[in-house]
């Protein structure tokens, strides 16, 4: 296996800790500006985004923690446009998901034949953020419509 370029990966890490905050953040922020008739299944999804936020930015510092780096104590960008509908609200979501499935992205770059652990790390998280970006351009789609809302 090649060298891990440990001040890279932890570099990588303490980005995806950052994001994985912003978006504890933005789920929380957004399930509390939810009204109408659809308020509580998607205050519940919003709330369950924010809890696997939360769950990603630990798994990430302890990562960071591992490789023996000091865990960021910034949090990502925070975008506030002040359109709290729901289809607004979805699509920061997903700008949100695809910038975290990019971080991944870039630590699978970094580690791929070089740490099997954090190879499958990378490969797992970017496995679950697709999900959650397919998630989001479904719920974006017009009832009825099969196509993809949005390119990858």
């Amino acid at each position: 296996m090649a060298e891990l370029d440990k001040e890279a990966v932890i570099g990588v890490l303490n980005k995806i800790l950052e994001s994985e905050l912003a978006g504890v953040v933005r789920y929380t922020h957004y399930s509390l500006l939810i009204y109408g008739y659809n308020r509580i299944p998607i205050v519940s999804w919003l709330r369950g985004q924010a809890d696997e936020s939360l769950l990603h930015a630990q798994r990430a510092g302890e990562l960071v923690t591992h490789l023996g780096g000091h865990p960021s104590l910034a949090i990502g960008p925070l975008l506030e446009t002040h359109k709290h509908n729901i289809g607004d609200i979805l699509h920061e979501s997903l700008e949100h998901e695809r910038n975290a499935l990019a971080e991944y992205k870039h630590l699978l770059e970094l580690t791929k034949d070089r740490s099997v652990m954090l190879e499958e790390y990378a490969r797992e998280l970017i496995s679950l953020e697709e999900l959650h970006a397919g998630d989001v351009d479904k719920m974006l789609r017009k009832p009825g419509d099969i196509a993809v809302f949005s390119t990858p």
